[in-house]
C-alpha cells in the first residue's frame, strides 16, 4: 500500500500535539497501552501487583552513565506471562501506544498514566529521542541525510524536557514500557526514514539511546531524578515515524536484540508472525462506522478521513466525529474479542486535533475495553505482550494464526485449542 504523504508541517507540531503523517485511511505514526494481570477484574480494584495497585515505589538507584539513568532492578508491576492451557479460550489482549510521549503543558501524558492507573491498564510509550535535547543542543544531532541538527518535529522547552522526564520516570515505575519513536521523524523526501540503511538506523537508534542517556549532561539540569531503568535493556521494540523503513530498520534492530517492531502500516486483525526474527505487530485496519472502508487503529487516520488533516476544523462537525472515533475502536474491539480473539492495537498521539476529541474517544474506549463484563481482558504493554507469546506453545500460536479476520473458531475454544494442544504433544 502507498503512503500518500499529506502537508500538516512537522516543525511545530507540539503547539497542535505530536503530529504524524500518513497515508489517508492507511498508515499513521507516533505512541499507548494496557492491563498487565492475568488474572483479576478489568475495571475493577487493581492487584497489588497489577498496574496502578498500590503507590509507585521509589527504589534504590545505581546510577549508570553521568546519572541521567539508573539501574533500580526489576520494573514493578510486570505479570508473570502463562501458557494457555488445552482448551483454554485465549486472553483479550489490547494494546494502547503513545508516539513522541512528550509532555508539552497539555496535561495528557498525566491525563492518560491516571486513567491507566484506575483501570488497571500499562501501556507502550514510544519516547522521541529529541525531546530530551534542549534546541541550544540540536547540532548534537545527526540525522541520516539530513542537515545537522534538523528535525520535522519540534524541539521541547526546556521546562517541557523536565515535565516529560518526570511522566516517564512514572511511567516506568507505574509498570509502562518505555519504547521509541527515534528523533527528528522525517518522512518526506530523499531524507525519508523510507530511504535508511540498516547503517543509517543504527546512527539514528545511538543518538536516541544517546538523548535519553545523557539528558543530565545536555541539559545540565542536576535537581531531576534519573530515569529508573537502563534504557539499553528497557528497549525492545518501537515505531519508525509514519510506519516508514521497517525494512531498513529490521536488520538493525535484530542485531541489537529488539523483539518487536510496531511499523507495518495497514495491518489486519489477526495473530502475529516474527519478520526477520522480531514479531511484527502493526497498527491494525478497523472498522469505521458509516464508511464503507476500513481505518488504521490511530487518531491521525480519524483526522485524516474526518477532517482531512485540518486539526482546527468547524466544532460543529467535533461531536459526530467523536462519536464515529469512538465506535470504531470499541467495534474493533468487538470484532476482535467476539471472535478469533487476535490482540488489539491502538496508536495515538498527546494532540488536541479538532478540540482535543481524539482523546476524548480513546479514553471513552479504553473505558468500555476495560469494564467489568470484559473479564478476560488483558491490557498490556507490546514488551508484556510479547512476553506472553514466547511463553506459548508454537504449535497453538501457529493455529491462532490461521484465524481470519472476523473469524470464529470452528466448534468452539474448547474443542478446537483442546485439539490442537493435543496434536501438537503426540507429535512431540
Amino acid at each position: 500500500m502507498g503512503n500518500v504523504m499529506r502537508d500538516i508541517s512537522r516543525r511545530g507540531l507540539l503547539g497542535m500535539g505530536l503530529g504524524a503523517t500518513a497515508a489517508l485511511g492507511l498508515a499513521g505514526c507516533d505512541s499507548a497501552s494496557g492491563k498487565a494481570s492475568d488474572s483479576g477484574t478489568p475495571g475493577g480494584p487493581p492487584r497489588k501487583d497489577e498496574p496502578g495497585g498500590g503507590p509507585s515505589r521509589e527504589p534504590e538507584d545505581k546510577p549508570i552513565g553521568d546519572g541521567s539513568t539508573a539501574d533500580t532492578g526489576k520494573q514493578p508491576h510486570q505479570p508473570e506471562p502463562e501458557r494457555l492451557e488445552p482448551g483454554q479460550t485465549p486472553p483479550q489482549f489490547v494494546v494502547f501506544s503513545w508516539d513522541g510521549a512528550g509532555e508539552v503543558g497539555n496535561g495528557l501524558f498525566p491525563r492518560f498514566r491516571k486513567l491507566a492507573k484506575d483501570h488497571g491498564a500499562a501501556m507502550t510509550f514510544f519516547l522521541s529521542g529529541l525531546y530530551l535535547l534542549p534546541e541550544s543542543k540540536k547540532d548534537q544531532y545527526r540525522p541520516p541525510n539530513n542537515p545537522v541538527g534538523a528535525s520535522d518535529i519540534g524541539y521541547l522547552t526546556d521546562e517541557h524536557i523536565r515535565v516529560t522526564l518526570e511522566n516517564i520516570r512514572l511511567a516506568w515505575l507505574d509498570g509502562h514500557e518505555i519504547g521509541t519513536h527515534f528523533n527528528g521523524h522525517f518522512c518526506a523526501g530523499s531524507g525519508s526514514v523510507a530511504n535508511w540503511s540498516p547503517a543509517q538506523w543504527r546512527s539514528e537508534i545511538d543518538q536516541a539511546m544517546s538523548f535519553v542517556t545523557e539528558w543530565r549532561t545536555n541539559t545540565g539540569f542536576d535537581d531531576l531524578d534519573p530515569l529508573p531503568f537502563d534504557y539499553r535493556k528497557e528497549l525492545v521494540g518501537g515505531r519508525t515515524p509514519c510506519l516508514l523503513g521497517q525494512d531498513g530498520l529490521l536488520p538493525t534492530a535484530r542485531k541489537l536484540g529488539w523483539r518487536y517492531d510496531a511499523s507495518s502500516p495497514g495491518g489486519l486483525q489477526v495473530w502475529p508472525s516474527k519478520k526477520q526474527g522480531l514479531w511484527d505487530l502493526p497498527l491494525q485496519q478497523i472498522p469505521f462506522p458509516g464508511r464503507s472502508f476500513e481505518v488504521l487503529s490511530m487518531d491521525y487516520n480519524m483526522l485524516a478521513n474526518q477532517s482531512r488533516n485540518a486539526t482546527q476544523s468547524d466544532p460543529a462537525n467535533y461531536p459526530g466525529w467523536k462519536k464515529q472515533a469512538t465506535e470504531a475502536y470499541v467495534q474493533g474491539f468487538q470484532r476482535a474479542y467476539e471472535t478469533n480473539r487476535a490482540p488489539y492495537y491502538i496508536g495515538n498521539h498527546f494532540e488536541e486535533w479538532n478540540g482535543g476529541i481524539y482523546m476524548d474517544a480513546v479514553e471513552e474506549a479504553l473505558k468500555h475495553i476495560a469494564d467489568e463484563q470484559h473479564g478476560d481482558v488483558r491490557l498490556v504493554s507490546f514488551r508484556q505482550y510479547v512476553d506472553w507469546l514466547d511463553a506459548q506453545d508454537p504449535a497453538v500460536l501457529e493455529k491462532l494464526r490461521s484465524l481470519g479476520v472476523g473469524e470464529r473458531p470452528p466448534g468452539g475454544w474448547r474443542n478446537w485449542l483442546k485439539a490442537s494442544t493435543e496434536e501438537g504433544a503426540g507429535g512431540s
